[in-house]
């Protein structure tokens, strides 16, 4: 080496210390520096409503505060506690949480309980800065230890949900009276943020001399518009506006919450709703049955236009309602005999014949959006299915399955043909006409197991379609309370159930299917799902970096979720069906959601002219 070239490394090597000191600096300087203290977190690109917005677009903020709103509910109630895995709790709307959704975005959170946060590039923290004005409805101001006692509670007390919900928070710090920090395991899962935005924040103050563990008729203390004013059990709740809420000027809560009271009456049935909605008993429903939505509305007070009956369109995905094996089963174990079952489904006839033609079959865990599965896998989808290739079936990397489609004759002869094939390749055979299993010689038997009476109308069909390939499937009909009980437990064959779906999904998508759910009482993986594919493809999507590669993981887990026929997939409408009397306003601008009766007003002169029509009708009779 000579001396030029010798001197010449010796600079190089200089240079590089120099270099790598320089960045070394650079590096402690960019992550000692303060995250800029914002109102707001998107999921993906930028907030829509700015530092300095007044009220969301979809409200209108001189909506009149006032009227009262009566609605009905379906079952019973036996406890205010809606956090623990006890009891049939109704809701005292009156939780908050630090951060609250708009109904225009995909995905952003903007400011509650918490007036501000700050967080870093890299997501792997958030600072919550408590409103200075935020109160507990007997004045008492909520702090940050407020808030850590409701982690620690909730994920240790409270539903499995909040356990995996918020899994991979590591860290919870009171950095001050109203500054609170949580650390986060994982330095890629972008949502972290915005999901422990969405904790409920319970009182410490008022729950220490409590068991926060047991059912309660004592409706908790909050810090929302309403609270609990009167109420009987199993039969009514009536709700008051918090007249002096702290929160009621804030941005995020303008022209929302204008009711003064809101009731709402608890029936054994939904028939008896409806009789109640006709005699003025309940002002408003949202109707879930197409039978009744096309026949038992045909009254005069609709006619005159008295009785609003309007479809309004939403842009929320659907989800997956569904006919759910329990997989932990050893009769349900083998996909294809889960397949085969599903032939026995003949949504055609049922559509229309029981449903007056109003639905559309659900192919697709997130139907109704564009995270649906469509066509083959391509481009990043294609990819990432591709590491999984020699643990998936064939199907996956094909068109996604479709569930079978028939004329709607009620004849399914085809149909039962396709799945007595699969039984046999599943080792099952029919002998004096009962499926039986070759192997053990166990007969193919299960219950359906319901909570609605609605829905026996349904079943019964299907139930007669499998019992013509051997099989002897049982309805049985309970109790809510016992229902939920037995769900909990999983303690069931199949059940009619479903998982909803928002416009990002992410870390929820781990106690919908993670295999870590699968022995947990009370957690949401009702079909015992357990699959370490499924568990790494949903640890991928919740990694997703953008919007491009969130749908693209979506659609990966969304196929292999269909090519496990976990379920007998049900239907989907793109509307909500609602009636109401007209006596009340809404902004005319569309929600993505949707009815959202929180923007709704009572509108004094709606309903005079109302009151004033009806008495003259009387009047004539």
């Amino acid at each position: 080496m000579t001396k030029l070239q010798h001197t010449a490394q010796q600079f190089a090597l200089v240079l590089m210390h120099a270099l790598a000191v320089a960045c070394l600096f650079i590096s402690a300087a960019a992550y000692s520096e303060s995250p800029q203290t914002v109102h707001a977190i998107a999921m993906h690109g930028t907030p829509k409503y700015g530092p300095d917005f007044q009220q969301f677009d979809y409200v209108n903020p001189h909506a009149p505060k006032g009227g009262a709103l009566r609605t009905a509910a379906r079952g019973t109630f036996d406890s205010f506690n809606q956090f623990i895995p006890k009891g049939n709790a109704a809701g005292t709307r009156s939780i908050e949480t630090l951060l609250t959704s708009s109904d225009d975005e995909a995905f952003t959170e903007y400011g509650l309980i918490a007036e501000s946060l700050e967080v870093p590039d890299d997501r792997s923290w958030v600072i919550f800065n408590i409103h200075p004005h935020a109160r507990w409805h007997d004045g008492v101001p909520i702090t940050a230890d407020d808030v850590k006692w409701s982690f620690e509670t909730l994920t240790t007390k409270g539903l499995a949900f909040y356990r995996n919900y918020y899994r991979s928070v590591s860290q919870v710090e009171k950095l001050g009276e109203r500054r609170i920090k949580f650390s986060f395991a994982e330095k890629q899962n972008r949502e972290l943020p915005l999901i422990v935005g969405q904790l409920p924040i319970l009182p410490k103050h008022y729950w220490e001399s409590r068991d926060f563990e047991s059912t309660t008729l004592d409706p908790p203390l909050g810090s929302g518009p309403y609270r609990v004013q009167k109420f009987e059990a199993g039969r009514y709740v009536i709700y008051e506006r918090v007249t002096d809420y702290w929160g009621a000027d804030l941005p995020v809560n303008r022209g929302l919450y204008n009711f003064d009271t809101e009731r709402v009456d608890y029936y054994l049935d939904d028939t008896a709703i409806r009789l109640a909605l006709r005699s003025q008993d309940v002002d408003l429903r949202l109707e879930n049955q197409a039978k009744a939505w096309a026949s038992d509305y045909d009254v005069p007070a609709v006619e005159n236009g008295y009785l609003k009956k309007e479809l309004i369109r939403h842009q929320q995905p659907t989800g997956m309602q569904a006919f759910v094996f329990n997989t932990r089963k050893s009769k349900f174990a083998d996909p294809r005999v889960r397949k085969a079952l599903g032939y026995a489904f003949d949504f055609e006839w049922t559509n229309k014949q029981l449903f007056h033609s109003q639905y559309t079959r659900t192919e697709s865990y997130f139907s109704n959006s564009e995270l649906a599965a469509t066509g083959t896998p391509e481009g990043e989808e294609l990819e990432i299915l591709e590491r999984y290739r020699d643990q998936l079936p064939p199907e996956v990397f094909e068109e996604p399955y479709r569930p079978p489609k028939t004329d709607g004759s009620g004849q399914i002869r085809t149909s039962l043909r396709e799945a007595l094939k699969l039984l046999d390749e599943a080792g099952w055979e029919v002998r004096e006409f009962k499926l039986i299993n070759r192997e053990t010689a166990e007969p193919m038997q299960f219950e359906i197991l319901l909570v609605s009476q609605a829905f026996e109308r349904i079943v019964l069909p299907l139930v007669r379609n499998l019992e013509r390939l051997g099989v002897e499937a049982k309805v049985r009909l309970v109790d809510q309370s016992q229902y939920l009980n037995r769900v909990r437990a999983f303690d069931f064959d199949v059940i009619v159930s479903g998982w909803g779906q928002s416009n990002s999904p992410g870390n929820e998508q781990r106690s919908f299917w993670g295999s870590y759910n699968v022995d947990v009482p009370g957690s949401r993986n009702v079909a015992g799902i357990s699959d370490p594919v499924i568990d790494e493809l949903i640890e991928i999507l919740i990694q997703a970096p953008d919007r491009e590669s969130l749908v693209a993981r979506t659609r990966a887990l969304d196929r292999v979720l269909i090519a496990g026929h976990y379920v007998i997939p049900n239907w989907h409408i793109q509307s909500d069906r609602i009636l109401y009397w007209d006596k009340f306003s809404r902004p005319d601008t569309p929600t993505k959601s949707g009815v959202l009766i929180s923007r709704w007003w009572y509108d004094n002169d709606k309903a005079d002219a109302l009151a004033a029509a009806l008495a003259g009708e009387a009047g004539t009779n």
